[in-house]
């Protein structure tokens, strides 16, 4: 599932193919997807443009010229590409297809994902409960221990509550840890002052490290696309389960903690 460094990037590069382009066309091929009827839809966004996109946790906030905004959450599988011809994307089921003239953005693996129509107010109150952006200025070494000494749950699950801090999930959380060199199933308001620090300043190492890698998620945004999936081999632990932690030489784990494969080293993480 694409998390905060995956998004990030997509805004990023999304920012740079189609702000102020017109929406000429809008083809919908699974009415699941999006929240209104089709006909709403593409009456609402037809002849729109974007005028920014927003990125919060693991949601892209498209800004329409309107006023009104896409909603978008890619979950497990989702994807998007942006082509200049009917040939140019990927052959997967596409879900939603957005035209700007001469170039398409498309929605690809939408089985849980969405792609919905509100207003500015209404996401604001869909997203009211998300937990602070990580890597915001304002999010301070002060503030992360006050949120720590309420938790009681492993670094494992909390560190993906939404709740708790807004765009970190699977992947990242076991990244976060080896850098942090603790252990996943270690307690949060059980960590010294020393260890929170450590976790703090880790997280937000490893997330912008991983945004400008271009996140893991490996299919290119689009034609020529350098920046998109660069992390994925630069991953310390997960999905590296039997190979060598660069640390110490000793062989990564993976397990299930809470249901979730968990990768790391059971030597240096303690």
């Amino acid at each position: 599932m694409p998390e905060l460094p995956e998004m990030e990037t997509y805004k990023k590069l999304l920012s740079e193919r189609v702000i102020n382009k017109q929406i000429t066309k809008v083809l919908i091929n699974r009415e699941k997807s999006i929240n209104v009827e089709p006909s709403l839809f593409t009456q609402e966004v037809l002849n729109r443009k974007i005028n920014s996109i927003e990125r919060r946790g693991k949601y892209l906030i498209f800004h329409l010229d309107s006023g009104k905004c896409f909603l978008l959450h890619l979950m497990l599988g989702g994807l998007m590409y942006v082509g200049k011809t009917e040939d140019d994307s990927p052959a997967r089921t596409k879900q939603i297809i957005i035209h700007f003239n001469e170039e398409h953005l498309s929605f690809i693996g939408l089985r849980l994902g969405y792609l919905h129509l509100h207003s500015y107010k209404e996401i604001n109150e869909l997203l009211d409960k998300l937990g602070p952006n990580p890597l915001s200025p304002q999010f301070t070494i002060n503030e992360f221990t006050g949120l720590t000494r309420q938790r009681r749950g492993i670094l494992k699950t909390t560190l993906q509550n939404q709740a708790f801090l807004a765009g970190i999930g699977n992947c990242y959380t076991d990244e976060i840890c080896f850098e942090a060199r603790l252990l996943p199933t270690r307690k949060l308001n059980e960590l010294s002052d020393e260890e929170t620090n450590r976790l703090f300043s880790s997280i937000k190492n490893v997330l912008n490290f991983a945004i400008d890698s271009g996140g893991y998620i490996e299919l290119p945004l689009f034609t020529g696309d350098q920046l998109t999936g660069g992390y994925n081999s630069l991953c310390k632990v997960y999905d590296r389960n039997g190979e060598n932690c660069e640390r110490c030489g000793v062989l990564i784990i993976k397990e299930s903690i809470s249901s979730k494969k968990t990768y790391y080293c059971s030597n240096c993480q303690k």
